[in-house]
């Protein structure tokens, strides 16, 4: 089960978090929550992502510890004012503002692909909020406007709205033209960010603002802020996902106390592999967060 927590983010954005704990089974001693206080851990969706995609690691989490995943600005069931900023800098504040209003802090930030970038760029910028990260599957380098000008042709590509939920993870899993091969789990995830409309199955998230946030990472680099990151961090690379092994090995060099795992995974990773990524990376957060 997930309860929602309203988050006030930059902006008075409204934010939804998520606490992820299972219900106690019946023949179970009652099943008490973590002690104020005690370590909790922020979980950050990709673009296009959502809260929920986390709910396998949040759970195993929170058998220790408090767990806690966000929907940030423009995603999930967070607000999608489309006068709102979209900025890093927001995204940024929005994960401060959640981790300062749930009392997680010192925290550790588990971030996917764009929630990556905001976990190390928060752990940056508030060292004293952070105790450890984890970076999963994403780079540091710039990606370019090349890039921006494909993902924007890879929306008008959509064929929206979707007849059924059937037709969205057949597209996105086999139809896809970024897709090399079948790959269920893909279907999966963009099943999960779809809801009903009036004429058929549409994005939770409008493209334009998934645009207007990209547009922000992709014409920079981030190295500068990862050598500023002090506390504990693993880079996780998916061997099929975006982040190519000498780039990961690098920022793990770049990293003052970076580590590095690998999960033969796509970019999905903790949603592509759940049992190999727990794998992957239990032992390090067991490392900083204690049992």
């Amino acid at each position: 089960m997930a309860r929602r927590i309203d988050v006030t983010g930059a902006g008075r954005v409204r934010l939804a978090a998520w606490e992820f704990a299972d219900p106690p089974k019946t023949a179970d001693p009652p099943k008490t929550d973590p002690e104020p206080g005690s370590p909790g851990v922020l979980l950050l969706h990709g673009l296009m992502g959502r809260a929920s995609h986390w709910a396998s690691t949040a759970r195993w989490l929170a058998e220790r510890h408090r767990a806690v995943a966000l929907d940030q600005r423009g995603h999930g069931q967070s607000e999608k004012d489309p006068g709102a900023a979209y900025t890093r800098e927001a995204y940024v504040e929005d994960a401060e503002a959640a981790v300062e209003q749930l009392g997680l802090g010192p925290v550790v930030l588990v971030g996917h692909a764009m929630g990556a970038l905001t976990a190390w760029q928060l752990a940056a910028k508030r060292p004293d909020l952070v105790r450890g990260l984890v970076i999963s599957d994403m780079r540091a380098s710039a990606l370019g406007a090349t890039s921006q000008r494909e993902w924007a042709e890879w929306f008008r590509s959509w064929p929206v709205p979707f007849a059924t939920l059937a037709d969205v993870r057949k597209w996105f899993g086999e139809d896809d033209p970024w897709v090399e091969r079948p790959h269920p789990s893909r279907g999966e995830f963009y099943a999960e960010v779809m809801h009903e409309a009036a004429d058929g199955w549409r994005p939770v998230f409008e493209p334009e603002q998934m645009l207007r946030t990209r547009e922000s990472w992709v014409y920079d680099a981030h190295w500068e802020e990862l050598a500023q990151v002090r506390c504990p961090a693993l880079v996780v690379r998916g061997l099929d996902g975006e982040l190519g092994r000498a780039e990961a090995q690098e920022m793990v060099r770049v990293l003052p106390r970076g580590e590095y795992a690998e999960v033969e995974a796509g970019h999905l990773v903790h949603f592509d592999r759940p049992v190999a990524w727990r794998l992957a990376v239990e032992p390090f957060l067991l490392g900083v967060l204690g049992d």
